[in-house]
């Protein structure tokens, strides 16, 4: 991977002296070098029990493994599920509530169910059900009622927005398990692929094919890790300005980008999505994650948001860091025909989302080029299978 300086950062993304040393991801406590491999040898683990779908007349897609959703052939049609948690961005919006009196727990919940729910429509499925893990520290988080009602009504908008049904959930006190004043937020989401022409696990994807990058809200779910140590070494913390009127907790606590009712308007405007991409951890190296070999060349760099400028800015980062670490202003990718990739801006623009046809997939060794900032990521720089 090489990495130009930080100065090629666009939209005001460029470090100068940052508050002390660089800041990585992995010194703000994680390390995908660690956790990947555990990652791989579970789903290895998880594909030996396949067989068991037998006896009921089912069948996996072998496809799925590795990818964002896992899909089962159920006769008709395929069936998707996927379980994701928030992560720490929940100790941001207590952290700004403690210093602005402000509850943000309606944004939270949507950032949880968009873990889920943009995962799940990687594969081409229409989200039908979430399903809610609320595990708080003791019976003492759900006191507060402005707190737990703003979490229900953010809950519900949610599914609403995305048209599914929220089926139900589990809210355990884990006291000695979770901190006492903490909640550890995560969705479960199960959709289906009908007609099953629908699927797209990538087995269409080829060279001459375009890529079309959908706008993110901010810095999603992803990277607050690293946010929350940056905020330890800023001066004014959360209450620092990263734009005119914009305070970094508050724009960290915008709500993560549903994508599902992009895909559900592509499929309506009869664009056919050969492969898709939730840009989560692993920054734009999520670009990579198809398994074959194919350079992917990026010749549009879409607006990095303020507060994604700032973080790299402050963190000290580099451009190969920081785009290989957050979404950059990219939230979600979409592989399509190079013919309808304006109709799949268009459809995006309809729901709200703005999109870009930001490059192109070419034969070639597997790779990303983001040429607009000199950037390679080689196939080395994603390992998830």
């Amino acid at each position: 991977m090489s990495a130009p300086p930080a100065s090629s950062l666009p939209s005001g993304a460029a470090a100068p002296a940052p508050l002390g040393q660089p800041l990585s991801y992995e010194e703000a406590g994680v390390r995908y070098d660690v956790i990947d491999p555990l990652k791989v040898a579970a789903q290895r683990a998880a594909a030996a029990t396949a067989p068991s779908l037998l006896r009921h007349g089912f069948a996996e897609i072998g496809a799925s493994r590795g990818e964002s959703a896992y899909v089962v052939d159920v006769g008709p049609f395929h069936l998707a599920s996927i379980v994701e948690c928030l992560g720490s961005k929940a100790l941001v919006a207590d952290a700004v509530q403690e210093l602005t009196g402000r509850c943000h727990y309606g944004a939270i919940a949507q950032d949880t169910i968009a873990m889920a729910i943009n995962d799940l429509v990687t594969v081409g499925a229409t989200p039908l059900v979430v399903q809610a893990y609320w595990a708080a520290g003791g019976s003492a988080w759900f006191e507060d009622r402005g707190r737990a009602e703003a979490l229900v009504a953010g809950w519900k908008a949610a599914c609403d927005h995305c048209g599914v049904a929220w089926g139900g959930g589990e809210t355990p006190a884990l006291a000695g398990i979770v901190e006492a004043g903490r909640i550890d937020l995560a969705a479960a989401c199960t959709g289906i692929v009908n007609p099953k022409e629908r699927l797209s696990l990538g087995e269409n994807l080829a060279a001459g094919d375009a890529i079309v990058l959908l706008a993110s809200s901010g810095i999603h779910a992803n990277g607050l890790s690293l946010a929350r140590k940056l905020a330890e070494r800023l001066p004014r913390g959360y209450l620092t300005e990263v734009a005119p009127g914009l305070r970094f907790g508050e724009a960290l606590l915008a709500p993560t980008t549903l994508y599902s009712p992009v895909t559900e308007a592509l499929w309506a405007a009869g664009v056919r999505v050969h492969y898709a991409a939730n840009i989560t951890g692993h920054g734009w190296r999520k670009l990579l994650r198809h398994p074959a070999p194919f350079t992917y060349r990026i010749d549009t760099v879409p607006p990095v948001p303020p507060v994604l400028a700032f973080i790299a800015r402050e963190a000290g980062h580099d451009a190969a860091e920081a785009y290989g670490t957050l979404n950059m202003g990219a939230g979600f990718a979409l592989f399509v025909p190079a013919a309808q990739a304006d109709a799949a801006v268009a459809a995006a623009a309809r729901c709200g989302v703005p999109a870009w046809v930001a490059g192109r997939v070419e034969a070639g060794p597997k790779r990303l080029l983001v040429e607009p900032l000199g950037l390679t990521f080689g196939a080395d720089a994603l390992a998830l299978r």
